[in-house]
C-alpha cells in the first residue's frame, strides 16, 4: 500500500510573493496545505527603544520607517498622538492638509497593492499600470516636501511647510486624471474571468475570525464590518468629510475572501479621491504650524491613539513621565494582526493559493517587526 507523509515547506524569507521577510512554514500533504504557521522577526530594528532614547520631535523621521508605503499616514499618527498627549490645537490649514497628504498616500499604497496583487497571481501589466499612477502621488509629495518615499513633512503641532505655489492646482489635476484610471483597472484586471475565479472563496475570512484576531483595515472590513477609526473615532478634519465605508459583498464567491479584499481597496481609492477634493474645497488660509517648544517636557500621563492607516489601525501608546523622551513608546502595526491570521486561513487550501492569501492580506514587514 502506498503511504501519504506530510512535507514539511519553508516558504520564504526570500520568496517575492511574502512581500518581504515574512518566512511561512507550511505542512502540506500533497499539494494541499494542512497547517500554517508565520513566523516574523527578521526586521527588527528596535524602533520602539530608540524613542526612549530621542527627545518627540526627533522620533518623527522613524515614524516613516514603520511603514514605508504609507510614510504620511505613519507620521500623521504620531503627531496626533503626541498633540493629544499635551493638548496641542493644530491650525486648520494644517489639519486638511494633513488629511490630503494622508488620502494620496493611502492611493499611492493601494496602488502598489493592485500592481503587486496582480503579478501574484500572474498577471504582470497591471504592475506597470499602477505604478504609472503612484508617480503622480510621489511628484506631488516630492513638490510639497522634496522626498518621495520617506517625507517626514508633519510635525508635532502642523505641517512644516505650507504648500507650495500651484500645489493645490496640480492636485485637483491628479483626481480628474486618476479617478478615470479605476475603470481602466476594472476592465484589465477586476472582471478578468480567470482572476475572478483565481479568487473567488480563496482564503475566506469570517467576521468572527477577523475580530477574535484582531484583523482591521481593509481585511476586516472585506470580511463585511464596516467599521473605520476615520469615521468612528475622527482625528483632525475627518468628521467633517462625507466619505463611505466599502465592505465585502462576496461578488465573486463568499464574503471575506481574496476578492473581496482586493474589491474594498480599489473602492477606497474612490473615497480617498472624494475626500481629497472635499478637502481642497474647505481648506481655509492661515498658519501651518503652532507654537511648539523646541523640547517637550510632557508632565508623567499616557495616552493610546489610533489612526486608520492603508493596512489599518497604527496604535501609538506613549507614557510621558516629565522628560524630553517618553518613558515608554508602544506601536501597535496592523500588518501583524494581519499575518497571523493565514494560521487560521490557509489550512485546507492549495500551495498555489497561499500566494493569493498572502497578497490580498496586503501585509508590509516593517510595520510588523519594527
Amino acid at each position: 500500500m502506498l503511504e501519504t507523509q506530510e512535507l514539511v515547506i519553508n516558504m520564504g524569507p526570500q520568496h517575492p510573493s511574502t512581500h518581504g521577510v515574512l518566512r511561512l512554514l507550511l505542512h502540506t500533504d500533497g499539494e494541499i496545505i494542512v497547517e500554517a504557521q508565520p513566523h516574523v522577526g527578521y526586521l527588527h530594528r528596535g524602533i520602539e527603544k530608540i524613542a526612549e532614547k530621542v527627545n518627540y520631535h526627533q522620533f518623527m523621521p522613524y515614524t516613516d520607517r514603520i511603514d514605508y508605503l504609507a510614510s504620511m499616514n505613519c507620521n500623521h499618527a504620531y503627531a496626533c498622538a503626541v498633540e493629544r498627549l499635551m493638548g496641542i490645537e493644530v491650525p486648520e490649514r494644517a489639519q486638511f492638509i494633513r488629511v490630503i497628504m494622508s488620502e494620496l498616500n493611502r492611493i499611492a499604497s493601494h496602488l502598489v497593492f493592485f500592481g503587486s496583487f496582480g503579478m501574484d497571481v500572474g498577471a504582470f501589466t497591471p504592475f506597470l499600470y499602477g505604478l504609472r499612477e503612484r508617480e503622480r502621488t510621489l511628484d506631488l509629495f516630492e513638490a510639497a516636501c522634496g522626498q518621495r518615499l520617506t517625507y517626514n513633512y508633519m510635525k508635532i503641532g502642523g505641517v512644516r511647510w505650507d504648500l507650495p505655489p500651484g500645489w493645490t492646482d496640480k492636485c485637483r489635476e491628479f483626481c480628474d486624471y486618476f479617478e478615470p484610471k479605476i475603470q481602466e483597472y476594472h476592465d484589465l484586471l477586476t472582471y478578468n474571468y480567470i482572476f475572478m475565479k483565481r479568487l473567488g472563496n480563496i482564503g475566506v475570512l469570517t467576521p468572527e475570525d477577523a475580530l477574535a484576531y484582531g484583523v482591521t483595515g481593509p481585511n476586516l472590513r472585506a470580511s463585511g464590518v464596516a467599521y473605520d477609526i476615520r469615521k468612528e473615532e475622527p482625528y483632525d478634519v475627518y468628521d467633517r468629510l462625507e466619505f463611505d465605508i466599502p465592505v465585502g459583498t462576496g461578488e465573486a464567491g463568499a464574503v471575506g475572501d481574496c476578492f473581496d479584499r482586493y474589491m474594498v481597496r480599489i473602492k477606497e481609492m474612490q473615497q480617498s479621491v472624494r475626500i481629497i477634493r472635499q478637502c481642497l474645497d474647505m481648506m481655509p488660509e492661515g498658519d501651518v504650524q503652532a507654537r511648539v517648544p523646541r523640547v517637550l517636557k510632557i508632565p508623567p500621563k499616557e495616552i493610546y491613539f489610533r489612526a486608520e492607516n492603508p493596512r489599518g489601525e497604527l496604535g501609538f501608546y506613549i507614557v510621558a513621565n516629565g522628560k524630553p523622551s517618553p518613558e515608554r513608546l508602544k506601536i501597535r502595526g496592523a500588518s501583524f494582526s494581519n499575518i497571523h491570521v493565514m494560521e487560521k486561513i490557509l489550512p485546507g487550501l492549495m500551495v498555489a493559493d497561499a500566494v493569493a492569501v498572502i497578497a490580498s492580506l496586503d501585509v508590509i514587514l516593517p510595520e510588523c517587526d519594527r
